[in-house]
C-alpha cells in the first residue's frame, strides 16, 4: 500500500484549501484536514489541483532522431509540464506504420514510466499518402493504437481519406488530419499576408488549411467516421468547425489548437529567427483572437502542444533550410494561463476541460481526464497559479532547446504531477 498526502490544495482552484489523500493509485479522501500516515507528504500552499493533462499531439522523435528527443527525455518534459498521457506522432524513422514500430514506442514508454505514451499510427504507408497503412494490425497490437495521423503531411487524396475514415469506424479509431492542401503550399515559408510579402517569404495561405478541413468534415459526415483536426491555425477554420458542429451530422469531428497559435503571430518573423518557423505557420492577430474565442466556446475542443524538438543543426541555420517546429510540453500550461485564464476566457475548470477532459474523451482514455474526486484515478497536475517563471530553452528537460518563448516571463507553473498516485515530478525535478 502506498500513500501520498497533498496538504493545502484547491481542486479546480475553488473554495478553501483542503488536504487530498492518495492511496494505491486512487484519490482516497478529500477533507479540510487529513491526519494520516503517508509515504510522501507534499505541502503545496493552496495550489490548484487539476486532472493530469493529456496531449494528443507530441513528437518524441524515437526511433530515428534520438539526437533531437527520446521517449525518455520527452516523457520527462511531459511530466514536468503536468502531463500524465501523451500521444507520440508517427513521423519517426522508420515511420510508425506497422505493429513493430508502434509496439516499440509503446514499450519504451512503459519502461520510462513517467507518463502514459500512446503511439499514433500512420494513416498511409511511409506517410506517402498513396496506400493505407496496417491500421487494423496496429489496432490489434499490444499498443492498441486508436489514433492515426500522417502529421507533417496531409492525407490529401480524398479517396484515401474516405477509406481511412470508413475502416477505422469498425473499431472506433480516430483519424487526426494535418490539414494542408499541398498544391497551395509549394515552397511556402510563412503565413501568406503582408508580413510574408515584406520579408520576401513564400506564402502559406489560410485557404490551404480551410479547404481540407471543409472537405474532411463532409467526408466524416458521409462515412460516419471520427475526424480530428490537428493544430487549427486560422479564423476561417474555426468558422468552418462552428458551422459543421451546428449541423449535427453523422460522424464526429473534433479539433485542437496549439499554445503557440494562441499567443504568437507572424509579426515575430521580422527577425528571420528560425525558432519561429512552424507548420502551420504563425498567423495574424485576428486569427489568434478567433482561436482563443473558439477554444473558450468549445468550437475547438482542446489544447495540444505539437511539441516538436529539433537538433541544433536543424534550427541554427538560414530560415529556408530550417525545419518547422517548437517545444511545447513544459510551457503549455503557462501559455494557456496567459492567453485564456488571465483574459477571463477560461476558469480552472475550463483549463481542465481543454487540457485533460476533452482530449482524454477524444482519445478514449477511460482512466485519464477523470474528476478530482474520491474514488477516481490519481492522475493529477498541481499548479501554482501565482508563480511567474522565465523560460530558458537550455534548462528544459527536452534534448532540444528550440523554444519560441526564450526569455519570456510566463505565469503559472506546474509544481507536482502524479501518475496513478506516484509523484513523477515535483518542484521542477523528475521523480522516478
Amino acid at each position: 500500500m502506498s500513500r501520498v498526502l497533498l496538504k493545502q490544495v484547491r481542486p479546480y482552484g475553488e473554495g478553501d484549501p483542503v488536504d487530498l489523500l492518495v492511496e494505491n493509485g486512487l484519490v482516497a479522501d478529500i477533507a479540510p484536514e487529513i491526519d494520516a500516515d503517508a509515504d510522501e507528504l507534499l505541502h503545496l500552499g493552496g495550489a490548484v489541483v487539476l486532472p493530469g493533462f493529456v496531449d494528443l499531439h507530441t513528437h518524441l522523435r524515437e526511433p530515428g532522431r534520438e539526437d533531437a528527443e527520446t521517449i525518455e527525455t520527452g516523457s520527462m518534459a511531459a511530466a514536468l509540464g503536468g502531463y500524465t498521457a501523451v500521444f507520440a506522432m508517427a513521423n519517426t524513422d522508420p515511420v510508425a506504420d506497422n505493429a513493430v514500430v508502434v509496439e516499440h514506442v509503446w514499450r519504451r514508454g512503459r519502461e520510462t514510466g513517467l507518463v502514459d505514451v500512446h503511439p499514433v499510427g500512420a494513416v498511409t504507408v511511409g506517410l506517402n499518402g498513396e496506400q493505407l497503412a496496417e491500421l487494423g494490425t496496429m489496432a490489434r497490437s499490444a499498443a492498441q493504437v486508436r489514433v492515426f495521423s500522417d502529421d507533417g503531411r496531409c492525407v490529401h487524396d480524398p479517396l484515401i481519406m474516405r477509406r481511412a475514415l470508413e475502416y477505422t469506424r469498425s473499431f472506433g479509431g480516430l483519424i487526426a488530419q494535418h490539414a494542408e492542401e499541398p498544391r497551395l503550399t509549394v515552397r511556402a515559408q510563412a503565413h501568406e499576408g503582408a508580413n510574408a510579402a515584406r520579408l520576401g517569404l513564400a506564402g502559406w495561405p489560410a485557404a490551404a488549411e480551410e479547404s481540407i478541413v471543409a472537405r474532411d468534415c463532409l467526408l466524416a459526415g458521409h462515412t460516419g467516421g471520427r475526424l480530428h483536426i490537428c493544430h487549427v491555425s486560422t479564423a476561417g477554420t474555426a468558422e468552418i468547425l462552428r458551422w459543421w458542429k451546428a449541423r449535427q451530422e453523422p460522424g464526429e469531428v473534433s479539433a485542437e489548437v496549439t499554445p503557440h497559435h494562441l499567443l504568437l503571430t507572424d509579426e515575430r518573423l521580422a527577425t528571420y529567427d528560425p525558432v519561429n518557423k512552424v507548420n502551420p505557420p504563425l498567423r495574424t492577430e485576428t486569427d489568434v483572437r478567433a482561436l482563443r474565442q473558439a477554444l473558450a466556446d468549445g468550437t475547438v475542443d482542446c489544447v495540444a502542444t505539437d511539441h516538436a524538438p529539433h537538433a541544433a543543426q536543424d534550427k541554427d541555420c538560414e530560415w529556408s533550410a530550417a525545419r518547422p517546429g517548437m517545444l511545447g510540453l513544459q510551457t503549455a500550461l503557462s501559455i494557456v494561463v496567459q492567453t485564456m485564464v488571465r483574459a477571463g476566457l477560461l476558469d480552472w475548470r475550463g483549463v481542465a476541460r481543454v487540457m485533460s477532459e476533452r482530449p482524454a474523451e477524444i482519445a478514449g482514455l477511460a482512466d485519464q481526464g477523470r474528476p478530482v474526486a474520491v474514488g477516481e484515478p490519481a492522475n493529477l497536475a498541481v499548479v501554482d497559479p501565482d508563480a511567474v517563471w522565465t523560460v530558458r530553452g537550455a534548462e528544459l528537460a527536452s534534448l532540444a532547446s528550440n523554444s519560441p518563448y526564450e526569455g519570456m516571463r510566463l505565469p503559472g507553473r506546474v509544481v507536482a504531477t502524479l501518475l496513478r498516485g506516484r509523484v513523477t515530478a515535483h518542484e521542477g525535478k523528475v521523480r522516478r
